[in-house]
């Protein structure tokens, strides 16, 4: 049954859908008395705890077989949680019906927690449905005078919406015949409003290895270092505009120091309120870029100051139908288009029918601004323990898939026995 809830929410939830549930009971058919079939779209949700909690309505594995289907995506908010917006599409008998509600976590939240919020908030969006579906049998509301926990408001946060995270950590692997030692870690800020966006941010990587071979003991380190910054304004519902720099160190593209700024200009073609669902981007920079190499590269330099410029075109959907994310990236210096990149990535989740899914993931790129290649030719050693980012023409890489399931329609039950302990024995 469901859990207690709060009457608050309960008498919005209720206010939102605008029909009484008595009166949405007089609207159902009269041969609608089965349970509510449910499809849950939605990647990172706790599936089983869902099943769990939610039981008064059937579950399917295909959305051609349910009555509901709830598709829920999510993204970051500024202070560091999830915004989860759940929403509700009417199948079957029910179709035409469309519903949204919306579920936001806080950075300090367990995972525990999380999941409890975006379930209570898909079974008060299941209410209006199995009122309509004439399948509340089982289901009681039990309302309850505690208000719970609220958020201060943003006038009294002493850290005005500043939200930090730091990160450290030590790998350590070994052989007989090889031993690594890793460090990493990371310091973030952020602060966002409706107006305003600020992200900070410092990661670094140290990576030891040594290797026994036959002759010799080798001894290899790699390191990545960075400092990143961006301010973003809003323009309004479509446009944005801000400025990005970072600096660091790559042990892998010959630079010992590496500087990069530049202002940018943002497009959207749809509103940026509708960016949980679908998006397509025009983004343009253009700055300089600044090196100093480990090595001499193959154009004899040592350290170089160069103007370049880079526009991203990026659309993202979640729909029924499935998920698509595509980018276009093309960049170049200005004072030489021959050194130049251009870059295609794609992710396509695509249901064809009734349990039948393509998956296609791919990348392609054409790369001629290697300008940080050292002079000298890349030994063995190199190449085989991965010291240096080898020179080419070009990337690609190609996943394609097909998956089809087929059998019961129904996914209520919860067994979780055997799913932990040694994977090997079978």
């Amino acid at each position: 049954m469901l859990r207690p809830i709060a009457i608050a929410p309960l008498l919005a939830a209720f206010a939102f859908f605008g029909t009484p549930v008595a009166a949405l009971q007089q609207t159902a058919p009269a041969d609608s008395t089965a349970n509510l079939r449910v499809y849950l779209d939605c990647r990172r949700c706790d599936f089983d705890y869902i099943r769990r909690e939610v039981p008064v309505v059937d579950y399917v594995r295909d959305r051609m077989d349910a009555d509901v289907h709830v598709l829920v995506t999510q993204q970051q908010t500024g202070s560091g949680g999830q915004e989860y917006v759940l929403t509700f599409l009417g199948e079957r008998r029910l179709a035409g019906r469309a519903d949204t509600l919306t579920y936001v976590s806080r950075q300090s939240d367990t995972d525990d927690e999380v999941r409890a919020g975006y379930t209570r908030i898909l079974a008060l969006g299941l209410v209006r449905y199995m009122a309509y579906a004439a399948s509340l049998d089982h289901v009681d509301l039990v309302f309850s005078n505690e208000s719970g926990e609220s958020e201060r408001p943003p006038e009294s946060d002493p850290w005005n919406l500043w939200v930090m995270r730091t990160r450290a950590s030590v790998q350590l692997e070994g052989e007989s015949q090889t031993r690594s030692t890793e460090f990493s870690g990371s310091v973030t800020a952020s602060r966002t409003t409706e107006d305003m966006k600020i992200d900070l941010s410092a990661r670094g990587q140290y990576n030891h290895e040594v290797y026994k071979l036959s002759d010799d003991t080798t001894r290899v380190s790699r390191r990545d270092v960075s400092f990143n910054g961006t301010v973003v304004w809003s323009l309004g519902p479509h446009w944005s505009w801000g400025v990005s720099g970072s600096v660091g160190a790559q042990t892998r593209q010959n630079q010992s120091l590496f500087v990069h700024a530049s202002p940018a200009l943002e497009y959207s073609i749809y509103p940026y309120a509708e960016s949980s669902r679908r998006q397509i981007t025009f983004l343009y920079r253009v700055g300089v870029a600044s090196y100093r190499y480990t090595q001499p590269t193959l154009f004899e330099r040592t350290a170089e100051t160069r103007p370049e410029e880079r526009l991203a075109v990026a659309a993202e959907f979640r729909q029924p139908w499935g998920n698509l994310n595509v980018s276009l990236q093309a960049s170049n210096y200005l004072d030489d288009f021959r050194q130049h990149r251009i870059e295609l990535f794609n992710n396509l989740d695509f249901r064809i029918l009734r349990g039948l899914s393509l998956t296609v993931r791919g990348s392609v790129a054409r790369i001629k601004d290697q300008i940080y290649e050292p002079l000298e030719a890349a030994s063995d050693q190199d190449i085989l323990l991965q010291q240096r980012e080898l020179g080419t023409d070009y990337r690609y890489s190609v996943d394609v898939g097909l998956s089809f399931t087929f059998g019961s329609v129904f996914n209520n039950i919860v067994n979780p026995r055997m799913r932990g302990g040694d994977r090997h024995f079978f």
